[in-house]
């Protein structure tokens, strides 16, 4: 067998045997970018509860009728009042989990739940 078939054939071993893994790699690097989204409608935060790895970005849309306003439990993030349409994100850098209301309306709250980039279920 010649040297340029040989080393065509462990070229081809080779890409055969990582081509997985390196999948593996990007496929879990693009989904723990992937936006997070929470819709605000009917006075609700839908999903109530939104887990997502640190580093991740959620954003949150209003689509109720009248304005709504986001605010963290411990005081971390703060949106200005969003009237319908507008659109509010913010960023969780640090795993833990993030209770929050709607300063206008109270008895709306929700969860981020923000997890290692690990994958670990450190919390703060």
């Amino acid at each position: 067998m010649g040297t340029t078939l040989r080393t065509a054939l462990i070229a081809a071993a080779l890409g055969a045997a990582t081509a997985p893994l390196v999948a593996t790699i990007v496929l879990s690097a693009g989904a723990q970018d992937a936006p997070a989204a929470v819709g605000i409608d009917n006075f609700t935060f839908n999903p109530q509860q939104l887990t997502l790895k640190a580093g991740a970005t959620v954003t949150w849309t209003n689509k109720d009728d009248i304005p709504h306003a986001i605010a963290a439990v411990n005081k971390q993030f703060k949106s200005k009042a969003l009237d319908t349409d507008d659109a509010y994100s913010f960023t969780f850098t640090t795993p833990g989990t993030y209770a929050y209301f709607c300063s206008l309306h109270p008895h709306m709250t929700g969860t981020i739940v923000v997890e290692a980039a690990t994958g670990s279920n450190a919390t703060k």
